[in-house]
C-alpha cells in the first residue's frame, strides 16, 4: 500500500516562504501523479497543485506565481515551495497521489492515497 508522510508545516509571518516536502512509500513515483491539497474549518478541501508523470503542473490561480510544485523521483518525494505566503494560506495541507490521469486533477475525488497532513499558519 502507497503510504504518504507531509513534513514542513509551521507558523510564518506574511510575506514569508516555507517548503513542504511529501515522502511517498510502497511503490515507484515515477508514474504517478502527485497534488496539495488543503483545508480549512468550515470550507470544502481545496486543489492547490498538481503535478503529471510527465511533469506538467496545474496551479489554483490564487497561488499562481508564488507557489511551485517540484517532484524528484529518485528520493520518491513531490515539495511544494510556497513564498509570499498571505495570511489566507493557512491551513492543513495534504498531498495526495494518484497512478491515473484524469481530466481535473485538482479534484480530491482523482487521489486515493493521503497523506496525514501538516499545519501551515501565516500570521503575524
Amino acid at each position: 500500500q502507497v503510504q504518504l508522510v507531509e513534513s514542513g508545516g509551521g507558523w510564518v509571518q506574511p510575506g514569508g516562504s516555507l517548503r513542504l516536502s511529501c515522502i511517498v512509500s510502497g511503490d515507484s513515483l515515477a508514474s504517478y501523479s502527485l497534488g496539495w491539497f488543503r483545508t480549512v474549518p468550515g470550507k470544502a478541501r481545496e486543489g492547490v497543485s498538481s503535478i503529471q508523470g510527465d511533469g506538467g503542473t496545474y496551479y489554483k490561480n490564487s497561488v499562481l506565481g508564488r507557489f511551485t510544485i517540484s517532484r524528484d523521483n529518485a528520493k520518491n518525494t513531490v515539495y511544494l515551495q510556497m513564498n509570499s505566503l498571505k495570511p489566507e494560506d493557512t491551513a492543513v495541507y495534504y498531498c495526495a497521489a494518484s497512478s491515473y490521469y484524469f481530466r481535473d486533477m485538482l479534484q480530491a475525488s482523482s487521489y486515493h492515497y493521503w497523506g496525514q497532513g501538516t499545519q501551515v499558519t501565516v500570521s503575524s
